[in-house]
Formats: structure tokens, sequence, C-alpha cells
């Protein structure tokens, strides 16, 4: 009842998603059209190419990667709606079978045509760049280029088919059962979502916030038994892979992924953790701020003083977005209304829904999907605009193709978390008042401490738990805690009191699951944004073309190449400390 009324207070009871974009549901006629289709070209192209990919020309090479690309396509055209579907769904029995289904299709799929990139990647280095310098190659030549980047990491053609046919009750099944169980979940006496008692951590009674974080404790530990069996898992099945594929560390696998040296992630990570003063200055000035002896964790997200509480409707959350993108480019605010029109958004809250937020770039030809959790207030304006943000860049990315659309995870951050700062900065103009516009300038660095400090705070216990897990065995519930404890405080310092109940909620965190080592890409996308920011102003309107352009080049190129014409270099720790300089110079303002 609680979720009807906030939906209806807010205007959100209708804003739902669009997915017969995709399919009208899952009986609809098409779906098992297409699944044959695919298999039987994914038989086709096994059967016509197999074993002769060394003996291609350029062209024949061209033609079988767009054609593989087409049926990628096709293939995650299924898989988006299946967990779209789901993710809305999640007590539902029929979404959750349809999307095993699609799992169980794919990696059935994936089995015939597995040949390709083993074939590819071990074709003689000279004969390789000899193809890949052919103008007939160019539009997949980045593609080409990193799947040989992972040939030292290759299994045979009998092991790698035996691990996609073995896939669908893998990683991605314990990651479903991870959704469902908090799909489930209910919290404290009012029997609410993970949503709604997590809004209340930033309550402006201390005693509602309290009762929140024992709601949120309580509900982590009734299923903590069932949460640490699911890491647990995780980190095992991530070991065994990694020593299968010969990778050095947990996280060798996402730098590969996202493209990025080993070097440049460490260069982040560092600059991050020394520049943990900057977190500990601002809570021990909240504390003084908001009155309080001692600062709790559950305090962390007090709304201090003069803060606008208003709820904020849908539609004046629309109107501050696109009025926001649209002063920074008429293109941006053109893309990012087609979401609020055509049905591209799902943002109320709803019982069975997943939690937090997301873009799904869907597959060009279609267009990307939004999911939020509306609930008012200011915080979720930032989440819609972080969100567009990233569906603004996947649409324009959508240009490039299937392949090269796909973005490294450290840039498609840098599009979501640029789009904040413009609307920050938007609002922040709007405030006359002093005391408000201080306020909000602290709200705005907790949400910056959350995506850089806080999440490389995560990175630390991440690599905790993987190395531990590979050097010691299986941890418990308590070794967790004691691990997640031990990173928190060496961010917070003496500043915030971690509270015993606290010390559960590493449990709730999906990024630690979904995709290890993923969330760095925050620190790297909120660091990189204050310096393309800060250019921003320096160079005015001959800045915009250049980043609408970094945005539709999609993944066609790496990181480094991308931000050349922007003068970064990701390996200067001075780049990094700069950024982080941009943040202290926020909180001396404050101060």
């Amino acid at each position: 009842m609680a979720e009807q009324d906030i939906n209806k207070q807010l205007g959100t009871t209708g804003i739902i998603w669009k997915l017969e974009d995709l399919y009208t549901s899952v009986n609809d006629p098409s779906i098992a059209e297409d699944i044959a289709a695919c298999e039987k070209e994914a038989s086709t192209i096994k059967e016509e190419f197999s074993g002769t990919v060394h003996t291609l020309s350029a062209i024949e090479l061209e033609i079988l990667v767009a054609r593989q690309e087409e049926l990628e396509k096709k293939l995650s055209k299924l898989a988006t709606y299946a967990f779209l579907n789901f993710a809305t769904r999640l007590h539902d029995a029929e979404a959750s079978a349809f999307l095993q289904k699609i799992k169980e299709v794919s990696s059935r799929i994936g089995a015939e045509t597995i040949f390709f990139e083993l074939e590819w990647s071990k074709i003689d280095s000279d004969a390789a760049l000899s193809l890949l310098s052919s103008k007939d190659i160019r539009p997949f030549r980045h593609y080409l280029e990193n799947i040989r980047r992972y040939t030292d990491h290759l299994l045979s053609h009998l092991e790698e088919t035996l691990l996609i046919k073995k896939a669908p009750v893998g990683s991605s099944s314990w990651t479903t059962l991870f959704e469902k169980v908090f799909g489930h979940l209910k919290f404290g006496e009012k029997k609410r979502t993970e949503e709604e008692v997590l809004a209340d951590l930033y309550n402006p009674n201390r005693e509602i916030r309290k009762q929140a974080a024992d709601d949120l404790t309580s509900g982590l530990q009734s299923q903590l038994h069932i949460l640490t069996h699911i890491f647990n898992t995780l980190l095992a099945d991530k070991m065994i892979n990694d020593d299968l594929r010969r990778y050095p560390s947990w996280v060798s696998t996402m730098n590969l992924h996202n493209e990025l040296d080993d070097q440049t992630v460490n260069t982040l990570i560092e600059s991050v953790t020394s520049r943990y003063d900057i977190v500990q200055r601002y809570y021990h000035l909240k504390k003084e701020l908001l009155g309080l002896k001692e600062l709790h964790d559950y305090d962390r997200y007090a709304p201090l003083p003069h803060l606008p509480k208003d709820k904020i409707t849908w539609d004046e959350c629309r109107e501050t977005v696109i009025d926001g993108f649209r002063q920074f480019s008429p293109k941006m605010a053109e893309i990012s209304s087609f979401f609020f029109d055509r049905k591209w958004i799902h943002a109320p809250v709803t019982e069975g829904k997943r939690g937090g937020a997301f873009a799904h770039p869907c597959i060009p030809g279609i267009h990307p999907y939004v999911l939020v959790n509306y609930t008012g207030n200011i915080r979720d304006v930032s989440t819609v605009a972080h969100e567009l943000g990233h569906g603004v860049h996947q649409f324009l990315a959508s240009q490039r193709g299937y392949y090269n659309s796909k973005t490294p995870l450290v840039l498609a951050e840098t599009a979501s978390v640029f789009a904040e700062l413009l609307i920050f900065h938007n609002q922040l103009k709007s405030l006359s008042d002093p005391a408000k516009q201080k306020a909000f300038i602290c709200q705005k660095l907790e949400s910056i401490f959350a995506t850089v400090f806080r999440q490389v705070s995560m990175n630390r216990f991440e690599e905790k738990i993987h190395n531990t897990r590979r050097d010691s065995g299986e941890l418990s519930a308590g070794h967790f805690s004691s691990l997640w404890l031990t990173t928190q405080k060496e961010m917070f310092g003496d500043s915030v009191v971690l509270t015993e109940n606290y010390s559960s909620w590493w449990s709730y965190i999906p990024h630690f699951l979904h995709s290890p080592g993923y969330v760095y890409s925050y620190a790297f996308g909120e660091l990189l944004v204050l310096a393309l920011y800060n250019l921003y102003t320096q160079e005015g309107e001959t800045f915009i073309p250049k980043y609408m352009n970094l945005l539709s080049q999609g993944g066609s190129k790496s990181p480094y190449e991308l931000l050349a014409p922007f003068n970064v270099d990701l390996n200067d720790k001075q780049f990094w400390l700069g950024g982080l300089q941009v943040i202290d110079n926020m909180l001396q303002r404050i101060e």
C-alpha cells in the first residue's frame, strides 16, 4: 500500500517501460522464431568456417565477423528481454524460468561459435597484422585486436566448450539466486523493501535512521548464511577460472575487459587511498554541523540543515534533467527526452522489483532501457541524470554497430557521472540562499565520496576477500565482516563510529557478485569527469562537440585512444591527484 501511495504522489505509477519494442510477452511467437534462426545460423557458421579461419582473406574474414555480429545481436535481443522482464518480476516463476531458458540457449549457441575466437587468436602475428591492416576489415579492427589480447588466457576448444555449456548453472545462476533472495526479503515490522529502508538512512530524524539501520541489518542477518554461501561459491568459481586461464591476479580479467594496463589501475587506487584525509576531514566537520558528539555509520547520509526536503515529482525531475542537459547540448536533451516520451524507463517502486538503478544498452536498432526506483528525493534526481547519461551514451554509441558500441566500463561511467555534474551545477545556480547552497554542496560531496572513496574502499575489500579465499579457503560470515570493517575504517579513520550493525553490510552489494573488480570504474569515471568538466569551463562551446564525439565512439577504440583529444595521461599520478584536489577545493569551500 505504501508503495502505491508514493508512486501515486510522485506521478510514477504509469512510468513503465515498453518491452513490446523487444517482444510482446514470453509467449511471443517471434521468440521461438528468433531462437530457431540463431541456432540454425550458428550451426551453419560452424559448418562453413570451423577449422578454416587461418585461410580466410580479409574480405572473407569481414563477412564471417559481420555474420557473427548479427547472430550475437539477435541473441542479445533475447537476453535483454529476458533480463528486463525478470528485473521487475523477481517473484514471478515464469519470468525466472524464461531467463534461465535464454541463458541455456545462449550457452548452446556459444558452444557452436567459440571456434572463431580460438582460431583467430592462434593465427601467426604477422598474418593477423596483415589482415588487420586491410581496409576491408577496418570496421571490426578494434574488436578483432581485443580478441587477440586474450590469447594467453584461452583454453582448448573442448575446454572452452565445456565451460560454455556449464555456464547457465554457474556464476550467473548464483547471482540470480542473490537477486531472488533480495526480491523476496522484507525489512522491519512494516515489511518494507530494501529501497524503502535505505531511503530512511537519509532522513533528518536520527531515530528513523537508526531504526532503518537496525531493520536493514536484521534482514541481512536473517539471510546471512545464504549470502555467505553465495559469496564463497562465486569467489571460488572466479578463483578456478582465473587459475585455468592463467590470470596473474583476481582483478586481471576486469583490467583486460576495461582495456587498461595494471599500472593505470594501480595508480588510480594509490592516488585515491592517499587522500582518505578528505573523507575524514569532511565527516569530522559534518559531526559538528549536525551537533553530534559522535557520528555513527547511520548518520553519514543525514541531511544537513537547510537542504531542500520537498518531494520532487516525476514531472519536475524530468524538467530538471532535460533542462540541465539542454544547457549543455540540445542533442543530449533531445535523446534523453526519448526515454521519457517513448516509455524507455521503469520508475515506480514496486514489490518484486530489483533494487538500485541501471541503464541497459539493449541492441543497435532498438534503444536502451533505464530502471530506477524513484522515491522523490533530491538524490533520485541525480540518479535519473546518472542513468540517462548512460542512456544517451548507449544511444549514440549504437551507431557504431553491436561490437563497437560496447564501451569499456571506465568510460561508460564517465558519461553518467558527467551527466550528474551537469545537473548539480544547474541546481546549484537555482539556489540563492547561501545556507541552502552550502547544504547542497555537502550533499554533492557525499555523492562524490560514494563514487570515488567508497568504491575504492570496496575495491580494497574485494582484493582482501578474493586473496583470502585463494590463500586460506572459505570465509565465514564473521571473516567477511572483519575484512569489511578493516577496509572501511581505513577510509573513515576516527571520523565515523562503525557499529556492529554495519559489519554485515557488505552482503547486499551486488557489484561484488555480478562484476568482480567493477567498482573502481566509478572512481575512474568521477575523477576523469572532474578533469573534463574543468576543461569544459576553460574551453566553453568548443569542448561540447569533442565530448559528444567521445560518446558516439562507443568502444571502437581503447580508453587511451578515445581520451587522446583531451590530452589526458591516465598513468600520471598527478592527473588523478588533480581530480582529487578539485574535491578538496569543494571541501575547503565548506570548511
